[in-house]
């Protein structure tokens, strides 16, 4: 029971070090870990299904594993870059506070001094040695913006991007499959037609036994 407890505090402790700061990374994560559980159990749902015939889940077992592909690497590029570019705005202080913002004019660091504020190699907590002193403020307002951005940038890839991704693959897919059907079907003949005089020579076998002299 010890070792369980003492796993577990080892567990709590990791996650805090690694997303007590930064829950706009937790969301990310978590919503990558949920696409990948979803998708496990789609493709299980298919695996399992007696229902349904081999010829069909060799088809449909790659399609889902497509699907999945599609669904997790949308959400976390999608997701990610919209957290990256909020947490970028905010670290180089082109998004901020009324706080902080008089608290860069005060170490004299003016929103006009392009040197420094919203420059991309420019980071507050990085080249502010009295970043202490507004970390208070800043590190609350920077969490609830890498929240923001997250759940903007998972929204946009569930209900926009994700779908079209997912239709324009299962189009393209869809004629593909039609293409090799209709190479697998087999190719039809028609008979050569009968010319008159072909039909008068049959016809001359045909009765030619029955005629009486």
């Amino acid at each position: 029971m010890a070792q369980l407890n003492n796993l577990f505090s080892q567990f709590k402790t990791s996650l805090y070090r690694n997303y007590g700061e930064n829950p706009g990374k937790m969301l990310v994560h978590t919503g990558v870990l949920g696409w990948i559980l979803s998708s496990l159990a789609q493709v299980s749902a298919v695996v399992f299904n007696d229902k349904i015939s081999p010829e069909q889940k060799s088809f449909l077992i790659p399609q889902e594993f497509a699907d999945a592909a599609i669904n997790i690497l949308s959400f976390y590029v999608v997701t990610s870059s919209f957290k990256r570019l909020a947490s970028k705005l905010v670290s180089t202080g082109k998004l901020t506070t009324k706080p902080i913002r008089d608290f860069l004019q005060k170490t004299g660091l003016s929103v006009k001094n392009k040197k420094y504020i919203g420059n991309i190699n420019f980071n507050i907590e990085r080249d502010l040695p009295n970043f202490q002193d507004i970390k208070s403020e800043y590190r609350p307002f920077k969490n609830g913006v890498d929240v923001v951005a997250s759940v903007l940038g998972s929204i946009l890839s569930c209900n926009i991007i994700t779908p079209l991704a997912r239709n324009q693959y299962a189009s393209k897919k869809q004629k593909q499959a039609i293409a090799r059907m209709e190479a697998a079907k087999p190719k039809i003949v028609n008979p050569k037609g009968i010319s008159i005089e072909d039909y008068q020579k049959l016809s001359a076998m045909k009765y030619a036994g029955s005629l009486k002299i």
